[in-house]
């Protein structure tokens, strides 16, 4: 006896294995980046050099903690943009265990946040990992 799949079964499990193969896909991108080493276009930010660094031009800052597994994989976003685009815009970093006063200041709750400054005035947030796509896009939208 032959056995024949009916087509609904048939859709299903392409459906499946396209899906699988999409998470299998990212996931190994994603590793790949976090692989990467740090990129020498980043600005570490502290307390101190804070307001010095994001007065002047456009600042994406990163606001993460070494713990934080989102972190991990917003870091290397961070570097791609810094790579990119650290001759338009300050590139930042800033270690929230490290620097508690200026993340206490801008009310800095859940990390990875990233804040857009424009000539140092707070002008867009986004809390959470964030594609690199609608990063770039928002930068671009102050520069």
């Amino acid at each position: 006896m032959i056995y024949q799949a009916d087509t609904g079964s048939t859709v299903t499990f392409v459906i499946a294995a396209i899906f699988v193969g999409y998470i299998m896909f990212t996931f190994i991108r994603t590793r790949k980046r976090m692989n990467k080493p740090p990129s020498e276009n980043i600005r570490i930010l502290s307390d101190k050099n804070f307001s010095s660094t994001v007065g002047n031009g456009v600042s994406l800052v990163d606001f993460w903690a070494a713990w934080c597994g989102p972190c991990k994989i917003q870091g290397p976003i961070v570097d791609e943009i810094a790579d990119e685009m650290g001759d338009q815009a300050n590139i930042c970093k800033m270690d929230m265990d490290q620097n508690p006063e200026t993340a206490r200041k801008f009310g800095i709750q859940n990390i990875p946040t990233l804040l857009i400054f424009q000539n140092g005035r707070l002008v867009e947030r986004f809390v959470g990992v964030k594609p690199k796509h609608a990063l770039v896009k928002a930068l671009k939208s102050y520069i």
